[in-house]
């Protein structure tokens, strides 16, 4: 198991986690790890230093000493599909083809098309991803990876997360409160959100909207405050920081709408969490969006980098309450069959033993 691990909390990191503290999992499969994950802290990722490479040099020889010494049927790795990252994984991939380890590649990421005609990677990625069983989060992300990995190496696997909320929801109140939950960065909307509020401002909407998240090197909350106030929305949106465990709960339960207007992400846990809460959603037609969120029924999917596009679907919500709240017990529905962490689990049982 090669794979990234927490600290820094993200998609990734936190669902390999959950797979190595899993009793199902390890009851089933007899696992060893070596974490895959180079950075301490999100302000580390995307960045070189002598301490990242000294991580790098302890994990790769982790691995090349546990395959000399251990004979192993097969070798899950979660990579990176692109850029550095991907440079920086590819080697552990290529030293488990060295041992003739198969390969299970669990593919949390995405933009592979953008790298695949470039000299490195036109070589590397056939390489790493020859003949490997590759674990898709959705069929919406195929096409990212199609000119290198072929439709029948595909599994399928869905995120989960644990049930750390009743479900409960008060109804919403006047004016509606709306919550953008993530790192401050603006592929995730930041920015798109902002000027959406200020249109449904202009509009003469009431709403109350909260951002919650660490801030970045490309948004400190410095920045943040001062695109609040250029939009003149200083008295609806307010930065609440960063929050964790039960202030993180208590921030869901006090909101209506999750808003997540991203532009990236493949498959985000933020938008199962929103759903465990109850919370009708609003995000973008982005990766594997469309197969946590209905459209109509859930939620509603938004174009991605339209502003007019979100404030409108955002003031349908406004302007109907009662849709609110069907959304939130419809999500929470959808959560419990479809997203749970027992559901994921069993699904990379029966991947990990099956391989």
């Amino acid at each position: 198991m090669i794979a990234p691990l927490p600290p820094p909390v993200h998609g990734s990191a936190m669902m390999t986690q959950y797979i190595k503290d899993s009793q199902l999992v390890n009851e089933a499969v007899d696992m060893d790890w070596v974490n895959l994950s180079t950075s301490r802290r999100m302000d580390e990722i995307g960045r070189g230093s002598l301490a990242k490479c000294m991580r790098f040099a302890a994990a790769f020889l982790n691995a090349a000493r546990k395959l000399v010494f251990r004979r192993y049927d097969r070798a899950y790795i979660a990579i990176a599909c692109r850029g550095t990252g991907f440079l920086k994984d590819a080697p552990f991939a290529l030293l488990c083809r060295l041992f003739r380890v198969p390969l299970i590649i669990h593919q949390h990421n995405r933009g592979m098309a953008d790298y695949v005609d470039r000299p490195i990677y036109r070589t590397l990625l056939p390489k790493v991803y020859k003949g490997a069983s590759v674990l898709l989060l959705s069929w919406h992300l195929y096409d990212d990876i199609s000119r290198v990995v072929d439709r029948s190496q595909i599994t399928i696997c869905h995120n989960g997360i644990p049930d750390e909320a009743s479900g409960a929801h008060s109804a919403p109140g006047t004016p509606v409160r709306l919550l953008f939950l993530s790192n401050l960065m603006a592929e995730k909307g930041v920015y798109v959100l902002l000027d959406a509020l200020k249109l449904l401002k202009d509009q003469g909407c009431r709403f109350r909207c909260q951002f919650v998240g660490s801030e970045t090197e490309e948004i400190p909350v410095s920045l943040l405050e001062t695109e609040i106030r250029k939009r003149c929305l200083d008295d609806e949106v307010s930065y609440l920081g960063k929050r964790y465990g039960k202030e993180k709960e208590e921030t869901f339960a006090d909101n209506d709408v999750f808003v997540f207007p991203t532009s990236y992400d493949c498959f985000p846990l933020v938008l199962l969490e929103a759903m465990q809460h109850g919370l009708a959603v609003v995000t973008t037609d982005m990766g594997g969006n469309p197969d946590i969120i209905d459209d109509g029924v859930n939620g509603y999917i938004v174009r991605r980098d339209d502003p007019g596009d979100l404030a409108l679907h955002i003031k349908q919500l406004i302007d109907n309450p009662e849709l609110i709240g069907r959304f939130g017990r419809e999500g929470r529905n959808k959560y419990s069959s479809s997203f749970t962490l027992r559901r994921f689990e069993e699904n990379m049982v029966r991947i990990l033993s099956s391989n």
